[in-house]
């Protein structure tokens, strides 16, 4: 045989190398797949750390705009148009829409409910409210706005849903 003339040794030898080889490549095929996998793994944790690191602040935030909004809302129209308010008012809704500025730009947006079919994944039913003009289901009052971060769920709508009257 000219392999045992070039010192390869037995054709049995040369086979138990070669399927050796095989066994290596295939590990290494392997390695690199797991490598690139974990390297791909390990890019989207990252990601997702920068885009929902501030989602515990946020939700902690959110209790100061639902107070805001509730400080605006319970202001009267008389006392809107007085002259000795009219600046207490004006500073308020700055901030309020300050506040939006700033959820818009770290990517928390608020939940559209008003007039919506109850979506489980965004609305939190509170109660119903007997209605001959709404579909059951629907959303005829918001109690709570709720908010998402990017397109994760930050805190669920608090809302009143139609059922059908008695």
């Amino acid at each position: 045989m000219a392999e045992e003339t070039i010192g390869l040794g037995s054709g049995a030898e040369l086979d138990a190398l070669r399927e050796e080889l095989e066994a290596s490549r295939q590990e290494t095929l392997y390695a690199k797949a797991e490598t690139q996998n974990l390297r791909r793994r390990m890019e989207k944790e990252v990601a997702d750390s920068r885009a929902y690191a501030a989602t515990a602040f946020a939700r902690d935030v959110l209790s100061v705009s639902d107070n805001l909004a509730r400080a605006l809302g319970s202001i009267p129209a008389d006392l809107r148009e007085d002259d000795r308010f009219r600046n207490l008012v004006a500073g308020i809704e700055a901030t309020g829409r300050e506040i939006d500025k700033v959820f818009a730009s770290h990517g928390i947006s608020r939940i559209a409910a008003m007039g919506l079919p109850l979506d489980p994944n965004q609305h939190q039913a509170m109660l119903e409210i007997p209605s001959a003009d709404a579909e059951p289901g629907t959303v005829l009052q918001e109690l709570q706005a709720g908010y998402m971060i990017r397109d994760r769920l930050l805190r669920p709508a608090m809302v009143a849903v139609a059922k059908k009257p008695d």
